[in-house]
């Protein structure tokens, strides 16, 4: 081998002469920079100048070209670093303004590139998968440019990476496992992309970890139990995907974790009381998920939290004093979620917070004073609970607060005087309370104050004129208080104002003279108080303005040409004052109106045609004035249109057949005018149409048969015309419709079998020469009636001169009286003619005797009923009708006054039709009894229905809300739409009666008061046992409340299946500090278990009736509901609850303070 050794010293010099090893460095490094040009070129910005990227040239007849320190080398290009060879390690052109792609750029020819940082330019396309080839890189930025398709799994071969950027790119496709094997890496950020499928199980290898961002991406499945490996993580940020599951108790191993995000996913399961190991916590934020359970209490641990998050959840139970112990703590976010109990004290200690956010909770019990000791309270906001007690003057110490929001909650008293000492408030929001006094004048110290929200209190008094000194004003909602008195005159002297709202007082007085020239409103809301002014003076143009609503005032004068000039309105309102004049032509020049609402005030003139240029017009209410003329053809714009009331004017001609083109129209009430001729058949093209009004005109002609097109009509209104003929034989096919009057025409002919016609009371019938219908109140179609048969017609018909013939009974008692008084010897002639004329409009004497027949005198098995009114009797007729008659236990029956009280009491008991009430056809008075006939339900009463357990199946909850929502009705009719109004006094599952349909009836009204005080059923006065309001015990007295008390036991009744028994004393005897064990029990284990629970609309009827009851069944007479707020509240569309009912309690339900659900 000694012979070779020459040749191998002399290829050792070879190699290693510096000549040679620096001629192999500059051909690498011409080789990189011919690969960074190429790429360069491949910009679509390349020829545009670019300082960042202006050294890179190359000038390869430079002096010395192969020194790499010349223009040849690209070690001296901006962004280049090389090493000592020459070769490029670094390339660094962040935010160099680059547009294009990767595709060119050549990474085998970078061989000793370490550091690659791109971020924040242009560039776009894929990752190509060729990266991989670059083994020393241990830092790559991409981020923060458009990169679009999948991270290529190749990337995984970078087992030098320590630092991976691609947050803010549009990278698809699921996270390659292969990250899982640069186990260099310490710092992953995948944010901000469009990633989706699984977190890989392999990045818990990553065990140098200190920095993982994942979030805003399309992420899905659980959080993998192997993050809990990397026991060197620092920040963790999971949030803003679609990950499901738990939050996996592995995560507790992390303790050196300072930032913890899982928020916005669909995370569900309880807190786990693990994260409370995690002492470096900083900032915790789990919100926006399904979390449930309590906050753990070990979160108290967490000394060094600055922030936690966990609003929007389901989270249950207290707020755990434990939350004192985070003295760090700046920012607690705890709203919507279902926490109850009492703000903890604790809270007080936490002197560092900036930020409370516990609105949309339970929470109740007072506030309590020690959060007057938060000094750095910058936004405390504790609405939407049923928070009560007075607002603590402590609060007045925030001096450094910007937002307090109580809304919404049951606070009383008064508005502290010491508010005003809040100087850097911005925002304050009382409204929804129970505060009444004043509003104090130190309000007008708030000199930064921006929005005053007081709406829904009991405020009264005058507003304070110091209101005009918030210069920075621009929202001012006071509705619905009890204020008086004058408008602040400078309301909109900083000119700023751009929401003043102030509807539903008592103010008095003009308008504040300023607002005439306040440019700044967008809505103005006075109506609902007695202002008054002149309203073409009082008002300007206000450029900005959406929505004003001046109605119900007494506001004169005409309506200004201004309100053309103002492009942004959207609503007009000003219905119900004394205005004057015709429309201005002007108004059409508002081509951004909506709604437009001129009724009730003294409007003359036509229609101007000009508003046919509203075409974004959707509701039209010029009813109620003494407009003429007819209805403008440029109406046919009016594409959008939903809602056209033009009822009781003077409007004339016929009816336009442009009309049938408002195809959304929901409601057209066009009566009360003067309109002729017919009604155009174009109308059926109505099919969303749920009301049709046309009553009260001078239309002739036929009915078209293409009204019956109209499938969602509900209510069908054509009386008092001239119309003539058959009613179309299609509207049997309208089963929507449930109402419909058609009296005083010219009709004939049979009605058609639809629910509509055929209960229709005789009222909306009336007045038509030839119907007829197999139903009551009509002729038969079929012409050979027996004498029996009319008769019974004759009995059913009678309300329709009702008040005729009991006029004249009236004198016939009169009569018999003074004959009785002369001729002892003809007593019983006088009563046997007393039985022919206490029978009204038909002969009586007949019907009496034929119900003496079929009864056999009264005997007890055709007794179907007793009552402390009297026994109720079923009688079939010859006429194979049934009836029903009461025989009452009558006190005095021989006494003339009462004679003649009972005839005026049963006239007005007549009058009585409402389609919940059982219908008196008729009565019969007698020396030995006396009698009211009733129409037959075929499906008895309630309480019989719910004693049998199979019958009690039949009652699903369907038809059981409806039930509830009838006897509602009824009693609200009664209350509040008869006079005088009309007091039930026994409210009872017995006597609430069911047809076929299992629609209800209310029976057994009004009678009451005619029972004889001495005998055994005087009780009956006060209703049934069970059934009867508690105040009756010590007042004896009965009014409308007491039966809205008994309509809540029948509720809750028909809800439970059976008699509430001591449930609902128990729980409306409870306080608010301490719930009994029966207001813990949920609304679910209440209901009637022998049919199953209700779900979707039902659950939230169900919950609504439930909440019903309980309001009804107020202790406090007072504090009940009236039956028109229960009827309308039953009548209020319900959202799909099903998930909330195994979860309400009665309880909640009681603490409610509203007929809200």
């Amino acid at each position: 081998m000694s012979k070779h050794l020459p040749f191998f010293f002399y290829l050792y010099h070879l190699i290693s002469s510096p000549n040679l090893a620096f001629a192999s460095s500059a051909s690498n490094s011409l080789t990189e920079a011919q690969a960074l040009l190429k790429w360069k070129a491949s910009f679509v910005n390349h020829t545009s100048h670019n300082p960042q990227l202006h050294s890179w040239i190359y000038l390869p007849g430079t002096k010395n070209a192969t020194n790499p320190k010349t223009k040849a080398s690209p070690c001296i290009w901006t962004g280049i670093s090389c090493n000592a060879a020459g070769s490029v390690t670094n390339i660094s052109i962040a935010n160099s303004s680059v547009q294009g792609t990767l595709h060119e750029f050549s990474f085998l020819l970078f061989p000793n590139l370490k550091y690659l940082d791109l971020s924040l330019n242009n560039l776009f396309g894929v990752i190509p998968p060729q990266i991989s080839s670059l083994s020393k890189l241990s830092y790559l930025d991409l981020s923060n440019n458009q990169f679009s398709g999948r991270i290529p799994p190749e990337i995984g071969r970078l087992r030098n990476l320590t630092f991976l950027y691609l947050h803010k790119n549009n990278l698809s496709d699921v996270i390659p496992p292969s990250i899982g094997r640069l186990t260099s890496l310490v710092y992953l950020a995948l944010s901000y992309n469009q990633l989706s499928g699984l977190i890989p199980s392999s990045l818990g290898d990553l065990v140098n970890i200190t920095k993982l961002y994942l979030g805003l991406n399309n992420l899905s499945g659980t959080i993998p139990k192997e993050l809990g490996n990397l026991k060197s993580l620092v920040d963790l940020d999971l949030s803003d995907n679609q990950l499901i599951g738990s939050i996996p108790t592995s995560l507790g191993d992390l303790t050196s974790l300072s930032t913890l995000y899982l928020y916005e996913n669909n995370l569900f399961g309880i807190i786990p009381k693990e994260i409370g190991n995690l002492k470096s916590l900083v900032d915790l934020e789990l919100s926006k998920n399904q979390l449930s359970g309590s906050i753990p209490t070990s979160l108290g641990n967490l000394t060094n939290l600055s922030i936690l998050s966990l609003f929007t959840n389901k989270l249950s139970d207290t707020i755990p004093k434990e939350i004192g112990n985070l003295k760090s703590l700046m920012h607690l976010a705890l709203s919507q979620n279902q926490l109850i109990g009492s703000i903890p004290t604790s809270l007080g200690e936490l002197t560092n917070l900036s930020t409370v956010q516990l609105f949309a909770n339970k929470l109740s019990g007072t506030i309590p004073k020690e959060i007057g000791h938060l000094k750095s309270l910058v936004d405390l906001d504790l609405s939407m609970n049923q928070l009560t007690g007075s607002i603590q003057t402590s609060l007045c110490n925030l001096t450094n607060l910007s937002t307090l929001n109580l809304f919404t909650n049951k606070l009383s008293g008064s508005i502290p005087k010491e508010i005003g000492n809040l100087k850097s408030l911005v925002l304050l929001d009382l409204s929804q309370n129970q505060l009444n006094g004043l509003i104090p004048s130190s309000i007008g110290d708030l000199t930064n104050l921006s929005s005053l929200f007081l709406i829904g209190n009991k405020l009264s008094g005058s507003i304070p004129q110091e209101i005009g000194n918030l210069l920075k004003l621009t929202e001012l909602q006071l509705c619905d208080n009890n204020f008086v008195g004058y408008l602040p005159q400078n309301i909109c002297q900083g000119g700023s104002l751009t929401k003043f709202v102030v509807c539903n007082n008592s103010l008095t007085g003009r308008m504040p003279k300023n607002l005439k020239t306040c440019s700044s409103l967008l809505r103005v809301r006075l109506d609902g108080n007695h202002l008054t002014g002149n309203i073409s003076q009082d008002f300007g143009v206000y450029p900005k303005l959406a929505y004003i609503d001046l109605s119900h005032n007494n506001l004169y004068g005409e309506i200004s040409h201004n309100w053309g000039q103002c492009p942004n309105l959207t609503t007009l309102l000003l219905a119900g004052n004394n205005i004057t004049g015709s429309i201005p032509p002007e108004l059409g020049n508002a081509t951004q109106i909506h709604k437009i609402d001129l009724s009730s005030n003294r409007l003359v003139g036509k229609i101007p045609k000009e508003i046919g240029r509203l075409n974004s017009l959707v509701k039209l209410r010029l009813d109620g004035n003494k407009l003429s003329g007819s209805i403008p053809s440029e109406f046919a714009s009016f594409v959008d249109l939903e809602y056209l009331d033009l009822s009781t004017n003077k409007l004339n001609e016929s009816i336009p057949s442009i009309l049938g083109n408002f195809l959304k129209l929901t409601y057209l009430n066009l009566s009360n005018n003067e309109f002729g001729q017919g009604i155009p058949f174009q109308l059926g093209r109505l099919v969303q149409l749920s009301k049709l009004d046309l009553s009260h005109n001078l239309l002739e002609g036929k009915i078209p048969s293409e009204i019956s097109n109209m499938k969602s009509l509900e209510i069908l209104n054509l009386s008092h015309n001239n119309l003539y003929g058959l009613i179309p034989i299609s509207f049997q096919d309208m089963r929507g419709l449930v109402d419909v009057d058609i009296s005083y025409n010219d009709l004939e002919g049979p009605l058609p079998n639809n629910t509509a016609f055929q209960n229709a009371p005789v009222e909306a019938l009336q007045g038509n020469k030839g119907l007829c219908g197999n139903i009551r109140f009509l002729q038969p179609c079929n012409k050979q009636n027996s004498k029996k048969d009319r008769n019974l017609v004759d009995l059913i018909t009678f309300p329709i001169v009702g008040a005729l013939a009991l006029v004249s009974a009236i004198f016939v008692f009169a009569f018999l009286a003074q004959r009785k008084h002369k001729d002892q010897h003809t007593e019983e002639k006088n009563k046997d003619e007393e039985i022919s004329f206490s029978v009204l409009n038909f002969d009586g004497k007949s019907i009496y005797e034929e119900i003496i027949r079929a009864t056999e005198d009264f005997d007890s098995k055709y007794c179907i009923g007793n009552g402390g009114h009297g026994s109720v009797f079923m009688a079939n007729l010859s006429s194979s009708k049934i009836v029903v008659v009461k025989k009452l236990h009558l006190r005095c029956s021989d006494d003339q006054n009462f004679q003649k009280e009972f005839l005026n009491e049963v006239r007005a008991l007549t009058e009585i039709r409402h389609r919940n009430i059982v219908k008196l056809l008729g009565f019969c008075s007698h020396h030995q009894h006396t009698l009211l006939v009733y129409e037959y339900l075929e499906n008895g009463s309630l309480a019989t229905k719910l004693s049998n357990e199979e019958e009690a199946k039949e009652l699903g909850w369907n038809k059981r809300v409806n039930i509830v929502k009838g006897v509602a009705h009824a009693l609200s009719y009664m209350h509040h739409d008869c006079s005088p109004p009309i007091v039930h006094r026994d409210i009872s599952s017995k006597n609430i009666l069911l047809d076929s349909k299992y629609e209800a009836f209310v029976s057994d009204f009004g009678t009451a008061k005619f029972l004889n005080p001495d005998s055994a059923n005087w009780t009956a006065l006060a209703g049934t046992y069970g059934y009867v309001a508690p105040e009756f015990a010590y007042t004896m007295e009965v009014n409308e409340k007491c039966d809205v008390y008994s309509f809540g036991v029948v509720t809750l009744e028909i809800v439970m299946g059976r008699h509430p028994g001591d449930l609902f004393s128990s729980l409306s005897s409870s306080s608010s500090s301490s719930a009994l064990p029966t207001q813990q029990i949920p609304v679910v284990d209440i209901l009637d278990h022998r049919i199953s629970p209700p779900t979707h609309e039902v659950a939230g009827e169900v919950l609504s009736l439930v909440k019903v009851a309980l309001a009804c069944l107020n202790s406090i007479p007072q504090s009940r509901p009236t039956m028109k707020q229960v009827s309308q509240n039953l009548s209020t569309q319900r959202p799909h609850v099903s998930n909330l009912l195994p979860l309400t309690t009665c309880g909640e339900l009681l603490a409610l303070n509203d007929l809200t659900i």
